[in-house]
């Protein structure tokens, strides 16, 4: 799916290689890694022979829909299809959509936690500009809270998100059903997302153990805390920026302001030298008034 609001942009567009991978926001707890790791797992096997999809997990996603592009919003997880599996046979540390050929993804999936970070407003706005086709809310503990279902799947139909009633969420374009499911996994039974098939049936999970898991885990927390500095010194600069405009348009209005009081002063200077003038010729002309009766204007009682 290509970007549907792409447009020539003031700035120049980095390559991923110039771009922080990560904008390093702390999960609160193991299951927004495991959740969207175990999707990940899930598709790798049933999708092993295709070569063009790519599934990011915890990984910025940089687009030009805001004032800065180098300002990437970071999905718990999103699918993009019609990309390469490796960006020319290499891993991603970010997905920047204009140097994906501008492919938006497909999917974009966030989880609620303890801390809600505009799962319902903000961030479904941003993926709706971008022309995310299907947008994905999870949020298992804190439904009530939010005043929202445990699983919200929306649909982006005339540039507005609509909700999906169906169960499992059945995604065409994408040949895949998302849904919550309940099994027992790595010896616990508990609640998770999982792919479906076009029949309703669930995919299986992969044979992945509890180490394995982990440190996929710990690595994607590597690259958070490496992208964090790159975050901030991005944020710093642009703050730098825009006080210097600020400062710019002070020396502005201060120079106008300037002008106009010169202009002033010359448009008074420019009265007086009138009414002077003004004075002088009204003299003049009662000088020669007196000199026409015989009198001298300089020698009058």
């Amino acid at each position: 799916m290509l970007i549907t609001d792409q447009q020539p942009h003031r700035l120049h567009l980095p390559s991923p290689e110039e771009l922080p991978c990560s904008d390093d926001t702390p999960v609160d707890n193991e299951d927004q890694n495991l959740l969207p790791n175990l999707l990940l797992a899930t598709l790798s096997r049933i999708w092993q022979h295709r070569q063009d999809w790519f599934f990011g997990v915890d990984m910025a996603l940089y687009h030009t829909t805001g004032d800065n592009p180098r300002i990437p919003i970071v999905p718990d997880a999103f699918l993009s299809l019609g990309v390469e599996r490796k960006k020319e046979g290499k891993s991603r540390r970010s997905y920047a959509v204009w140097a994906e050929g501008g492919v938006v993804p497909l999917l974009a999936l966030e989880l609620v936690s303890y801390t809600a970070r505009g799962e319902y407003d903000h961030k479904l706005d941003i993926y709706r500009q971008m022309g995310v086709l299907y947008y994905v809310v999870y949020n298992p503990e804190f439904w009530q809270r939010d005043h929202h279902d445990p699983l919200e799947v929306y649909r982006l139909e005339g540039g507005v998100y609509q909700r999906q009633t169906e169960r499992p969420f059945w995604m065409p374009e994408i040949g895949l059903g998302i849904d919550r499911h309940t099994q027992t996994y790595l010896g616990t039974e508990q609640e998770l997302l999982m792919w479906f098939d076009a029949a309703q049936q669930v995919y299986a999970l992969p044979e992945v153990s509890r180490e394995e898991l982990l440190g996929a885990q710990r690595r994607a927390e590597r690259e958070r805390r490496r992208a964090e500095r790159e975050r901030l010194r991005a944020e710093q600069e642009r703050l730098r920026a825009e006080q210097e405009r600020l400062r710019a348009e002070q020396e502005q209005q201060r120079a106008e302001q300037e002008q106009q009081r010169a202009e002033q002063e010359q448009q008074r200077a420019e009265q007086e030298r009138q009414r002077a003038t003004a004075a002088e010729e009204q003299t003049q002309k009662l000088a020669d008034y007196l000199r026409s009766l015989g009198l001298d204007p300089h020698n009058l009682p």
